[in-house]
């Protein structure tokens, strides 16, 4: 009888060498492919996620690698795991536990496409077998690791292939009573420990383990609660108030908070949660969490609206270098139902190499610091967000109770970086590809990536402006905090290429609603007026359309509070004056204040002149910025009248005029547009062309 390439005489010898377990000890068998078996890690006999495993559990536990590289789960698949030698080795083991991770190879074309329907029957009857050898055995299955994009086979099938398993494997484990383990969500966020794609590397196989001994043992750290937890929290009104973390699985979790007391036990997987009822604003009050392995205690919580602002350097932009500095920060200790939440950044992305330490924290996604929650100071707005500061100010005098901002943003940082990198592996994977040298980032941004990893080692070295990254890093870890919305402020890194923002920016909503519900709103401030970037005209325009074609989404018009050679204004109260207007009107159901400047709403031809539409008009004023066009797309400046809420603009050299503009230059020089309210209208652009 043949069992694979071994003749039978050879396995049994085999069988013999692998089995045999000391007495008195756990038996536990880790069953797999090249993964399990460790595959290009140096030194696998002890670097391997086996062997770590080992270490981890301590004497009282016998650990084994059955893992065999190549091996499928599939029997008719190319190397089917049941005819190897370490299939039968494992039978003589007769573990006690059985960790089972195995179908990455059946995503070959030889296998998936022709065998997918055996999958399910084939892993029940591996399951069932181990039973048979030990029926007294614990089994898990586990949710497979990673396969990048960077994989020669990811976008010809391995990407859906692996995808249709994943969820097969969770079918797996319910039906067969095992346990499910997550391999797939924690190193997902790593590709950096995947040289080839497809193997983790030591630390990986190290990061495996630490997540195989959480579901052996049921050790999961012990009682923990998400970043933002702190003194001076704000917990988000009108909704179901959800106090979750992390405990030892099975441990019973007690959350008491304004006079009420909920109880809870810890799942298999460590994870909790409670719900109290929804709430109207106040406070302060104690939030009190407490199991067998610790206790937690946080004072002056209140109950009110919670914001998150995130960007890049304009919403970055700390309210010590502003304009109005000296008279915001002294009035900044009268704001005491304003709290503020800052994720600092570690290291900043000027043009500099990072040193070894920072690219080994980078990669671990150690980016920022969170500093809890503070209480609006002199010392706690200094350096905070200046938009995110004024806004918070405005909405907590306007709502009249606490709110709470959480400051997340990054210098320089791109769309791309805010979206999950789940979103852009199934809707956007081409921007995933070798981002450092390619087309989809900014020239600027590129060379500024490559200048902070100079030092780095690692050809998978990961930065802040990668695709992906700060979505991981910095919104992931906020997840669980209840938001009302989002201030955005970011743009100046991509307005190279609309068209690629068009598909991102989409995405990256997207990616925050998964997060916190399909009725988080996002404020989006438009980029502002500057002479030297000749592409942002353009990306001001398109701005304004995605704001009306995406639900939920606000527009921040402050193109004439620019500045004609800096990126970086300094006068940041008020665009966040506006900010404030546009979520009390759409968020807040304030009618009475004007949400935003004229909207253009279109055109209707009037002979030699073109009668402009706009909403949000009453008062309108302005004569100068508008330009017409022919057939042949040629633009000409234009007059310009107002006529109640519509304007008339027209040209001497333009006769049969099909398209408009408005605002058409960087620096939105001289266009003077507005509405009663004194807000100002949005660079745009209509074309009609008849061929």
């Amino acid at each position: 009888m043949k069992y694979g390439i071994f003749s039978a005489p050879v396995l049994l010898a085999v069988a013999v060498l692998l089995s045999g377990s000391a007495p008195g000890k756990i038996r536990v068998a880790c069953i797999g492919d090249s993964v399990t078996y460790g595959h290009g890690i140096e030194g696998r006999d002890s670097l391997s996620y086996p062997a770590q495993l080992q270490k981890m559990l301590g004497d009282r536990y016998e650990v084994r690698n059955f893992g065999h590289s190549g091996a499928t789960l599939m029997r008719r698949g190319h190397n089917p795991y049941d005819r190897l030698p370490e299939f039968r080795a494992a039978m003589d083991f007769k573990a006690d536990m059985v960790v089972i991770h195995l179908g990455l190879n059946d995503t070959d074309p030889r296998d998936w496409p022709d065998y997918a329907e055996d999958f399910i029957p084939d892993y029940l009857a591996l399951v069932d077998s181990f039973r048979t050898a030990n029926p007294r055995a614990e089994i898990w299955v586990c949710r497979m690791t990673p396969i990048f994009h960077g994989h020669r086979r990811y976008l010809s099938g391995t990407r859906d292939w692996h995808a249709e398993e994943q969820k097969a494997i969770e079918r797996i484990a319910k039906a067969s009573g095992s346990g499910l383990i997550d391999l797939y969500g924690p190193l997902a966020v790593r590709p950096d420990l995947f040289r080839d794609n497809l193997h983790p590397d030591a630390e990986g196989a190290g990061i495996m383990a630490g997540i195989v001994y959480g579901a052996l043992t049921g050790n999961y750290g012990g009682l923990k609660v998400p970043v933002t937890y702190s003194d001076n929290m704000v917990l988000q009104r009108g909704r179901p108030i959800r106090i979750a973390g992390t405990a030892d699985r099975g441990e019973k979790v007690k959350v008491a908070f304004a006079g009420e007391s909920l109880c809870t036990k810890a799942d298999e997987r460590g994870r909790w949660a409670v719900e109290f009822p929804p709430m109207d604003a106040g406070g302060p009050y104690s939030l009190r969490i407490s199991a067998r392995s610790g206790k937690l205690e946080y004072s002056n919580v209140w109950v009110g609206e919670v914001w998150l602002c995130a960007g890049q350097s304009n919403m970055e932009f700390q309210l010590s270098r502003c304009s109005t500095a000296g008279e915001d920060i002294a009035a900044a200790a009268s704001n005491t139902s304003l709290h503020l939440f800052n994720m600092h950044e570690n290291w900043l992305t000027n043009d500099y190499p990072w040193p070894e330490s920072a690219l080994d924290s980078v990669n671990r996604l150690q980016y920022f610091t969170p500093e809890g929650w503070k209480i609006s100071s002199p010392e706690s707005a200094r350096d905070f967000s200046a938009i995110g500061y004024h806004f918070g100010r405005l909405l907590a005098d306007s709502l009249g109770c606490h709110v709470g901002i959480i400051s997340c943003a990054v210098g320089g940082s791109t769309t791309e970086s805010w979206v999950d990198r789940e979103v852009l592996r199934w809707e956007y994977p081409q921007v995933l590809y070798d981002w450092n040298h390619g087309d989809f980032g900014q020239p600027w941004a590129r060379e500024r990536t490559l200048s902070n990893i100079r030092l780095s080692g690692n050809a998978l070295q990961r930065h802040p402006y990668h695709p992906g990254y700060l979505f991981d890093a910095g919104i992931a870890p906020l997840s669980q905090t209840a938001l009302r919305g989002v201030l955005w402020y970011q743009g100046e890194s991509n307005a190279h290429n609309v068209e690629m923002h068009e598909a991102l920016f989409p995405l990256m909503v997207k990616s925050f609603r998964n997060c916190w519900g399909d009725s988080l709103f996002v404020q989006v401030i438009q980029l502002s007026g500057i002479g030297t970037r000749p592409s942002w005209p353009r990306f001001r325009d398109s701005q304004r359309r995605l704001a009306d074609a995406v639900a939920g989404v606000g527009l921040t018009v402050c193109s004439d509070l620019g500045h004609p050679t800096d990126v970086h204004p300094r006068a940041k109260r008020p665009v966040a004056e506006r900010s404030v207007a546009g979520v009390l009107n759409r968020v807040y159901g304030r009618s009475d204040i004007v949400p935003c400047g004229p909207e253009y709403l279109g055109f209707e031809v009037d002979g030699s002149r073109l009668r402009l539409r706009f909403g949000y008009a009453e008062g309108l004023t302005g004569s100068r910025g508008f330009e017409v066009a022919g057939p042949d797309g040629v633009y000409h400046p234009a007059v310009a009248r107002v006529e109640g809420t519509q304007v008339v603009v027209f040209s001497d050299l333009v006769g049969s005029p099909c398209a408009v503009r408005y605002g058409w230059t960087p620096g939105f020089d001289g266009a003077d547009l507005r509405n009663g309210a004194l807000l100002p209208a949005s660079s745009f652009r209509d074309e009609r062309f008849p061929f």
